[in-house]
């Protein structure tokens, strides 16, 4: 036991903790020992009993463990009415984090083992967490559980945080009102990919999309998706679409930097007039999540250059999201550039609240006004004296920042 404590001390003070994030499991441990310690933080307002309606906003959940055979199910909060905004990751990140801790703790989640082939040819239970999976508006719904659901809060760094979870006996909802643009993905069975970038460029949220293919709606062969997995294969798909966009454009003419200090998180946005490249560095503060043992900061990163990456992102889920938010930016300018966000994570940060806020809080800096700026070096310097982490600090960890400094190019020597 000894040995094992040694480990997780060991580990965090590295800096391994800021790269599994409770996902790897690099320790060796079955759970996280460090999100144990917020779980005792949290409590979900009033009893839930064994038999409970709600409306679903609506909101479904894929599991990952026991892949290819997983649970999946409803999740609800012990109210009926108007739920829909605790399902809509796009509209939370002007929110408060108590209040949406408090909001996503309340939906509590049904658990039904089955094979994630079972999409393609559905029983009715399955059936009617597929159309919940569909549906755009809330759903008036009754779950019966086995016994009451208990346990802890869930929380993960890809996936937003939910309540107790409970195994279902039996699940009715009423008429789901579904989208329409969803549905006839279903029914025409293109390869999920190209589903994916149909929905996106029809306007639908990446978050309905992301529950659409968790939910086995999407691809010729369906499969329920872990929703794990589902968040970051559509921010992935979706970026990498819009980043071959982005690669036929000019390049952009001035060094640009914009911020957002949303859900105790400060995010600053450097765009520089170069050819694509991109990179995410995250600093955690010694005390906080993801570091709570160590005696200095941490800071983990991952870029990729003009070709891109074939290697899954040391950095986790949010690379792929924050790189989305970047490339809608620049599709939208009709513009190249290298990108470089930098996220220092504050105190107050106190547990994980899905990749969602790495993608709006970019995009939210990204709906800013700019600071702009003619020198690559004047926008350098503003970008990182935004941070109470010094810059020297920045540039140390950053693998683009620091071969700007080695880098020249051919514009930067005069003819002689």
């Amino acid at each position: 036991m000894k040995k094992r404590e040694a480990l997780v001390s060991q580990l965090a003070k590295s800096g391994m903790c800021a790269v599994c994030k409770g996902t790897k499991m690099l320790c060796g441990r079955s759970e996280c020992p460090l999100l144990k310690r917020y779980y005792a933080l949290l409590r979900v307002q009033g009893r839930i009993s064994r038999v409970m309606a709600g409306s679903s906003p609506p909101e479904i959940f894929v599991g990952r463990f026991g892949y290819p055979r997983v649970s999946i199910g409803p999740m609800l909060p012990p109210v009926l009415g108007n739920t829909e905004e605790m399902g809509i990751p796009e509209e939370w990140i002007d929110m408060g984090f108590d209040e949406f801790i408090n909001m996503r703790t309340s939906l509590v989640r049904g658990m039904l083992r089955i094979h994630v082939r079972d999409a393609m040819d559905p029983p009715y239970k399955v059936l009617e967490i597929q159309e919940l999976a569909m549906a755009e508006r809330h759903v008036d719904s009754e779950v019966v559980f086995r016994r009451p659901p208990r346990g802890k809060i869930v929380a993960g760094s890809e996936v937003q945080p939910y309540g107790p979870r409970g195994e279902m006996e039996n699940f009715r909802k009423d008429n789901a009102r579904v989208n329409p643009r969803i549905e006839k993905m279903y029914y025409d069975e293109l390869p999920a990919r190209d589903a994916i970038l149909h929905l996106y460029r029809s306007g639908v949220r990446i978050s309905s999309i992301q529950r659409a293919l968790s939910g086995g709606l999407l691809g010729e062969k369906k499969k329920f998706v872990p929703t794990r997995w589902s968040i970051t294969a559509v921010d992935d798909t979706i970026g990498r679409e819009l980043v071959n966009e982005v690669k036929g454009y000019p390049i952009l003419d001035r060094a640009e930097v914009y911020v957002s200090r949303r859900m105790e998180n400060v995010f600053v946005v450097l765009f520089l007039p170069r050819a694509w490249s991109y990179e995410l560095v995250e600093a955690w503060y010694p005390g906080t999540l993801w570091n709570p043992y160590g005696n200095r900061i941490v800071m983990v990163s991952s870029h990729e250059h003009y070709f891109g990456r074939r290697e899954y992102a040391e950095i986790g889920g949010c690379y792929y999201s924050a790189r989305l938010a970047v490339a809608e930016k620049l599709v939208k300018m009709r513009r190249q550039a290298m990108a470089i966000v930098l996220r220092e994570a504050q105190p107050s940060y106190l547990m994980p609240v899905g990749v969602w806020q790495v993608r709006e809080n970019v995009r939210a800096a990204l709906r800013s006004d700019p600071m702009v700026f003619d020198s690559e070096k004047d926008a350098i310097r503003y970008a990182l004296s935004q941070f109470h982490i010094p810059g020297k600090v920045w540039m140390e960890r950053s693998t683009l920042l620091r071969e700007l400094k080695v880098q020249r190019r051919l514009e930067d020597f005069e003819m002689l």
